[in-house]
């Protein structure tokens, strides 16, 4: 599990939602409401712009040690945070909505999984409310860690990361395919992973680019989020993110495109300023996905 973000919290010490407000490099999300004095990361919106939901690993309130929260849009502003019901006793993280709004998914260590953090998705109800949790099963799911499920905009694929399923290294960035009843066969995703810790990735352009996280060693040391363009067939070289707090000696991670405004893009850091807590979540625009189709085909065959 990530414990350098649960260390993280420990060491650092308006209300605007994304669409309340103009870009300049970057917002920071709901002030006092979404962002606040505990560490929050890796925030989703819903398809129709109407909530937020991010996970939190020391916010008060909820069922387990992480949990996923939740706010509305009222009056053009984050409000009413709480709790979500799949909350559990464990660890539940990393939310990303399906880009139909059917579904969000996340990950857990609840009991009943296949072993460590497990990837799962529970139904959006029509009254906005959440059905039970399902796990993903064994097609995506190892004895070992799955985080950061991101499906694609037409739900045929699934992103994640995992060091369950071999790979370069530690933590590494896999794309599995819904076969008709669940997502397998995992492939790794081409020109990305190294012997270091990918992970938290986003696809730019419905996959043209890929925006993820690296770390030498998540357990302990800085991470920072990068950039690659696919060339047709795998990513090219990947370079930081142009985001100014995303340095080599910080804490940036989480990225999440907003399926309500797909040219902007969430994540999880700690600017100087506008700064609520430890890790925050703020809202920038989207880099260019200057590059090829073709990656996400690739790492499906």
């Amino acid at each position: 599990m990530r414990n350098a973000i649960s260390r993280l919290s420990l060491m650092l010490g308006c209300t605007l939602a994304g669409s309340a407000f103009a870009l300049s490099e970057f917002g920071i999300e709901g002030m006092g409401v979404v962002s606040t004095p505990h560490s929050e990361v890796r925030g989703a919106i819903r398809p129709d712009g109407q909530r937020i939901v991010w996970g939190s690993t020391d916010r008060k309130g909820g069922a387990g040690g992480w949990d996923l929260w939740q706010a509305r849009l009222i009056d053009g502003r984050w409000q009413q945070p709480e709790p979500l019901t799949i909350n559990s006793a464990a660890n539940d993280f990393d939310p990303l909505f399906s880009a139909d709004g059917r579904w969000l998914y996340f990950f857990s260590n609840r009991p009943g999984g296949k072993g460590g953090d497990d990837l799962y998705r529970a139904a959006v109800q029509a009254d906005g409310s959440y059905g039970a949790a399902e796990n993903l099963g064994p097609g995506v799911n190892s004895r070992d860690d799955e985080w950061a499920p991101t499906p694609s905009r037409d739900g045929k694929q699934l992103l994640f990361a995992s060091n369950g399923f071999g790979g370069a290294g530690r933590h590494d960035l896999f794309v599995a395919s819904w076969n008709g009843r669940a997502f397998a066969d995992p492939k790794p995703v081409p020109g990305v992973n190294t012997a270091a810790d990918e992970f938290d990735a986003a696809w730019l352009g419905d996959g043209r680019a890929i925006v993820f996280a690296r770390s030498s060693d998540v357990e302990r040391d800085p991470i920072r989020l990068y950039l690659a363009q696919c060339d047709g067939s795998r990513y090219g070289e990947a370079t930081p993110l142009a985001l100014s707090f995303n340095t080599a000696e910080g804490y940036t991670l989480g990225p999440a495109v907003d399926w309500n405004k797909p040219g902007e893009l969430l994540v999880s850091g700690s600017a100087k300023a506008p700064k609520a807590g430890k890790m925050d979540l703020y809202r920038m625009k989207a880099p260019a996905a200057t590059g090829q189709d073709g990656c996400v085909a690739k790492a499906a065959q």
